[in-house]
């Protein structure tokens, strides 16, 4: 059955509209953005079944043109819209921490590193680089890795850091396995990285891990 032939009520666009976006599951939020379904599957049909084959949110957001088009109905117009709406919500973040005293907003910190690195199905070192009033000057990825580590150098670390005119730096990369607790790998590598750009005067504020559920925090757990 088609979606307009359902009770008003139930139709995700209408359920939106009059409950908020958090009454719909991530099938109805996705089928909103598809807009149509494929002969014999409404939309909500269609998003459930890419979902499924994209294993969730983190493979449908992480999923690259090839494998996104394997699913019956997607096509290249559609991700690039999904791209584009990514991109819209990475901007908005950054936006936000952008205005704001990061000290003051750990939580839109936190959720544009997610947004930035949660997707990725490889290990992604990135660096949030701050003036001295804890502003945003940067944020940038500086290294790429496998699915299960990436090699950081400092001293590219602290050439973008002078570069920038950094006073101080938040530290993140993801974990793709989704567990966000600290490998001894981590804690070696902050601690060079803290050591190299102290020689420059550049404060390490945190190191975020990015995961499953909250990003760990270094600062935090007293590691930093």
């Amino acid at each position: 059955m088609a979606i307009k032939e359902w009770p008003e009520e139930e139709r995700p666009r209408e359920k939106l509209l009059v409950r908020g976006a958090q009454a719909l599951t991530d099938a109805e939020l996705l089928a909103i953005f598809l807009r149509t379904g494929v002969a014999g599957k409404s939309a909500v049909d269609l998003a459930r079944d890419l979902l499924m084959d994209l294993g969730g949110l983190k493979g449908l957001f992480g999923s690259d043109e090839e494998r996104f088009c394997r699913t019956k109905g997607m096509g290249k117009a559609k991700y690039a819209q999904l791209q584009a709406v990514l991109a819209l919500s990475r901007r908005y973040l950054e936006e936000e921490i952008r205005e704001r005293d990061l000290l003051t907003s750990p939580e839109a910190t936190r959720a544009y590193l997610k947004a930035q690195l949660y997707h990725q199905s490889r290990e992604v070192f990135a660096c949030l680089f701050l003036d001295n009033r804890h502003r945003v000057i940067r944020c940038e990825e500086l290294f790429r890795g496998t699915i299960d580590g990436a090699s950081v150098h400092p001293r590219e670390v602290v050439r973008r850091a002078l570069e920038l005119h950094a006073a101080a730096v938040i530290l993140a990369h993801n974990h793709p396995s989704g567990i966000t607790e600290p490998s001894q790998a981590d804690l070696r590598i902050t601690q060079r990285l803290k050591d190299a750009l102290a020689l420059v005067d550049v404060r390490v504020l945190d190191h975020l891990i990015i995961g499953e559920g909250d990003a760990a925090s270094l600062a935090e757990r007293g590691l930093l």
